[in-house]
């Protein structure tokens, strides 16, 4: 089985990133008992309360700064969590908007300001200038329990503030890949791009979490590929849902690199089989390699050269960076952890073998939305 893992980005824009397997941690439960679907009696309860929450969900839309938002550039789902017209949704919906509306289950529109975010955790908090006694969600006091029916409220593949349901099957997965958030849900509800956003609800109608990304499990066996989601976890004594409403505002450090996915996150036979087969002229110790290097990033501006391949398929070996601020790194997935680990703004070293000689280079790292 091959997992994919997705962010549930706007719909129609969902971001693919590498092959990965969302790895739950030792929280879980048999998967299989787990995923049996909500019981008749729950079915029931989940019905009830999307028809009495549906009126506190979001529909949002990033808007063309000019003219009608007849077709939005992007769509993704939030909920409102206050009288005031605070609301959640995922980071990832609301990067790099350029003009956020809220649509109601009324039909009216709303405008949006985002109050607060945290990249790494891929959580915002925004203002919608709903009027005074549009519902809102009850926060969950404490984390849901594993094998709980859950309803998620979205707008998966363009529908309009629908419901999907499953049930928990861990507390605390982890998606493997570093640009994803950490410590997150993860339940059997077949969630789709458009639905990122969108709350978890548990069966007293308390917002659980907020969904993040999806992986895909393929199968070649007759039952077919099975969708897991994932949701970032909320509660009421939150510190960072508490720093996102004072106004904090925090973005993911990077470099300015990238590598094709399937190369990501090879491990040291991996990367010596690569390296020969493809002729990569890489030599024989594994680190991280990468095949760009964007425009005016710290990576360019640090001079790191990146594997190249022409039209007529000659290969120009690039860096291997193999320690970050001393730290060892055996591949490019390694190489994103090791740079979250720190802030915009921070200076690191790499090691790096350019050509068999080892170099030591410092830069500078910036927020992700200064690269184009």
């Amino acid at each position: 089985m091959l997992g994919v893992a997705a962010l549930l980005g706007p719909g129609g824009k969902a971001q693919t990133p590498p092959p990965a397997s969302a790895a739950p941690s030792s929280a879980t439960t048999s998967k299989s008992q787990a995923s049996t679907p909500p019981s008749e009696q729950e079915t029931q309860q989940l019905n009830d309360l999307f028809r009495k929450l549906r009126p506190a969900t979001l529909r949002l839309e990033d808007c063309p700064l000019e003219g009608s938002c007849a077709e939005p550039n992007g769509l993704g789902s939030g909920f409102l969590i206050s009288a005031e017209g605070l609301a959640l949704t995922a980071y990832h919906v609301v990067f790099q908007s350029q003009k956020l509306e809220a649509v109601t289950s009324d039909g009216q529109r709303h405008p949006v300001n985002v109050v607060g975010f945290d990249e790494q955790h891929d959580l915002a908090v925004l203002k919608v200038s709903v009027p005074r006694g549009t519902p809102f969600f009850p926060l969950a006091a404490s984390n849901p329990a594993l094998k709980e029916a859950a309803l998620v409220i979205g707008n998966g593949n363009g529908d309009f503030l629908r419901p999907k349901t499953g049930r928990l099957l861990s507390l605390n997965a982890d998606a493997g890949r570093a640009d994803f958030p950490p410590g997150t849900l993860e339940l059997s509800a077949p969630l789709v791009p458009g639905d990122s956003g969108g709350p978890v609800i548990n069966l007293r109608g308390e917002a659980v979490g907020v969904v993040s990304y999806i992986s895909l499990q393929r199968s070649s066996s007759s039952a077919g590929n099975t969708i897991l989601s994932y949701a970032v976890p909320v509660t009421t004594g939150d510190n960072l849902l508490a720093a996102l409403r004072a106004g904090t505002k925090n973005e993911a450090p990077v470099i300015g690199v990238s590598i094709l996915p399937e190369l990501s996150s090879l491990d040291q036979e991996e990367f010596k089989e690569a390296n020969r087969i493809l002729k990569l002229g890489l030599g024989d110790t594994p680190g991280a390699f990468f095949m760009e290097v964007t425009a005016g990033s710290p990576a360019a501006q640090a001079g790191l050269r990146p594997l190249q391949i022409d039209a007529q398929r000659k290969i120009t070996p690039g860096d291997v960076v193999t320690a970050v601020n001393g730290k060892r790194i055996l591949n490019f997935s390694e190489f994103q952890y090791a740079v979250r680990q720190y802030k915009p703004g921070d200076s690191v070293t790499l090691t790096l073998l350019r050509g068999g000689k080892e170099l030591k280079v410092t830069l500078k790292l910036a927020p992700r939305s200064t690269l184009k």
